[in-house]
Formats: structure tokens, sequence, C-alpha cells
């Protein structure tokens, strides 16, 4: 009667499943390796996409409504998290009383919250509104500086305002990174990157200096036109033939 020792052995079953699960929850990280296995663009391509841009729409502007250098830091500050389309039907009113840095302290931020109370985060953007105001009065005679450091020194501005308002203000070749200019870097392979940064260090290398001025408008609204994020517009998109994304439809 002493072989009643053995042992039961049930519990092999749930191991397998256990290791089943973990395999089966992984199969995702192959898909952001794709990106990095796209085959670079070539000078030409890019040359050739910028081409058609350029010949399609010769003169972008941007979308952000302003009457000078001023007007347009705020709106651009106005924007973060909110549509151009929210902050221009804000500021065209604003605008009109508070068109330089002093009207705009003059305004104070209890009313300048009843002009923008529209567009997100209107509180924390009319302190910092007011704030730059006053510190553009303090320490730069009133004017917009015409640096990235000095910009980004203003409160509520950082790299991609300063980007924005040295090129559509003072004319200035920067790339300014928005949500669409990251998707189509990536998307279409011609300047992938994890941060806003990379994509924007990637398309200055790559984009010829002749169509630098116009590069981010141009970029701005192949995304926010065609290039949707949900559902791109392939059978519409001027650069199709060159675009590296394995799910494009044509």
């Amino acid at each position: 009667m002493a072989k009643i020792t053995r042992k039961p052995a049930p519990r092999k079953t749930s191991v397998p499943k256990k290791k089943a699960k973990v395999a089966a929850a992984k199969p995702k990280a192959p898909g952001k390796k794709s990106l990095k296995a796209m085959k670079p663009w070539t000078p030409p391509e890019v040359r050739e996409a910028f081409s058609r841009f350029r010949k399609a729409n010769p003169e972008p502007k941007g979308e952000l409504e302003h009457v000078n250098p001023f007007t347009l830091l705020v709106a651009v500050v106005l924007s973060a998290q909110a549509t151009d389309a929210g902050v221009n039907k804000a500021t065209r009113a604003l605008f009109a009383v508070a068109g330089t840095p002093q009207k705009m302290l003059d305004l104070g931020e209890e009313r300048l919250r009843e002009y923008i109370k529209t567009i997100g985060l209107y509180r924390t953007k009319a302190r910092n509104v007011i704030a730059l105001s006053a510190k553009l009065l303090s320490e730069f005679g009133g004017e917009v500086p015409r640096t990235r450091a000095g910009i980004e020194s203003l409160p509520g501005a950082g790299r991609k305002t300063a980007n924005v308002v040295l090129n559509m203000a003072f004319g200035e070749h920067t790339m300014a990174v928005d949500t669409h200019v990251f998707r189509v870097g990536n998307r279409t392979g011609l300047a992938p990157g994890k941060t806003p940064l990379e994509v924007e260090l990637g398309l200055e290398k790559v984009i010829p200096a002749e169509f630098m001025l116009h590069a981010h408008h141009w970029l701005i609204l192949h995304g926010r036109y065609t290039c949707l994020a949900r559902k791109p517009r392939c059978e519409v998109c001027l650069i199709n033939d060159l675009c590296r994304w394995p799910e494009k439809t044509v």
C-alpha cells in the first residue's frame, strides 16, 4: 500500500495558458518598426513633392487671423489645444480693441477672459497673454523679439510658437511642427521621428532651402485637409506616388 504517495498532476495545463496569452498579446510591436524600415526619400523625390505643393498653392497662408507680429504671437499662444477657426472667432473682436501689448495690459486679465472664454484653457491663456504683454513692454520695448530664445522666454510661448512667429512675421526659414506636420512627417516617411523636435530637425535637413519659407504651411494644410488622421484622402493626395506609407489606398 506504499504506492499511495503518487503526486496529483493536474496543474500542467495552467502554465501553457499563461504563456499563450503573453505570446498573443505582443504582435503590435512590429508595426512601430515599419516606419523605421521605410526607405528614405531621395533628394529628387523631396524636391518633386514640394514642387507639386508650390505649383498647387504658390503662396500658402496661415489660417490664424492677425494684424501684426504681436497679434500673431497672441493668436498662436491661444491656439494651443484649440482650432484656428475657434481662435479666429474669439480674436476678431479682441484685436479690434487690444492690438498692442499696452492695450492688452490696459484691457486687463478679467476683461480679456470675456473675449476668449470660448477657447479651451482660457483662464490660463488669459493669464499668459497679460504676462507676456507686460514682459514685451518691460524687456523688449513693446516689440516681439526676432529670436527663438526671446520668444520662448515669454509666458505661454514654446518652440512651436517661436517657429510660427519667426516664419510668418519675420520670414525666417523655420519649421513649426504641430500635430498635422508631425503626422505627415511620420506617415509619409519624409521625416520620421518620435518627438516634434525630431521631425522638425528631420524636415529641415531634407527640404531644400528654396521651399523652406512656405514648407510648414504646405505640410500643415496637407495634414489638415488631405492626410487626415483617421481616414487619409490618398485618392486626391498630390504626393501619393512618393509617399512611403504602407497602408495608403492608392
